[in-house]
């Protein structure tokens, strides 16, 4: 009873946190730098020259921010924050391609953060299409799944393919008499695994 407790405190308290961002100023807008502190383009140079210092500093500024964007995609907390983590780490190995005359520090890590999140969204909603597309064809099919019936369907698929290459190279009257042996076979084989089915 004490999680439920806990729990549902937690909600309450995001809820008035939800409503308290929404009552203040944009998030999206950067925060105030302390005086003497490096402007982003700084901090970017920085990093571009491999500083860590700087990328710290720079989580530190706008990890909230991108955090805030990133939910807006995938509402998960979870998720949100290894998306942001992976941001922060693109935003070191791709530190090179940030060019100021293309615009502000935060615009390319916006960008970034963004197309992340969306991927990962992608990502998460492609995994659940599959999921759902292999729990349909094992409740259409069960036998299908059991036996991998499949696997044997393309190894026979195979050697048919080459017993006809075969057949077609010989000599036409040799093609007759092995095309009846090919027909005694199929019968064969479609009575075994009828008997094999039976079992």
């Amino acid at each position: 009873m004490g999680s439920k407790l806990i729990s549902s405190a937690r909600r309450r308290s995001r809820k008035r946190a939800r409503l308290t961002k929404s009552r203040s100023p944009s998030a999206s807008v950067a925060p105030q730098l302390e005086p003497g502190a490096p402007s982003d383009l700084e901090l970017m140079n920085a990093i571009q020259a491999e500083d860590p210092e700087a990328l710290s500093q720079l989580y530190d500024r706008y990890n909230g921010i991108l955090k805030a964007l990133i939910l807006r995609v995938v509402h998960n907390e979870a998720e949100a924050d290894d998306l942001l983590q992976e941001i922060f780490m693109e935003i070191w190995n791709q530190a090179k391609n940030f060019s100021s005359q293309k615009g502000k520090p935060l615009g390319w890590m916006v960008t970034l953060a963004r197309r992340r999140a969306i991927d990962g969204l992608r990502k998460k909603q492609a995994y659940a299409r599959a999921e759902e597309r292999l729990q349909n064809e094992t409740e259409q099919q069960p036998d299908a799944w059991a036996h991998n019936t499949t696997e044997e369907e393309i190894v026979l698929s195979d050697t048919r393919e080459l017993i006809r290459k075969v057949i077609a190279g010989l000599p036409p009257a040799q093609q007759q008499v092995n095309t009846r042996l090919e027909l005694g076979l199929k019968k064969i084989y479609d009575g075994l695994k009828e008997l094999r089915g039976e079992l």
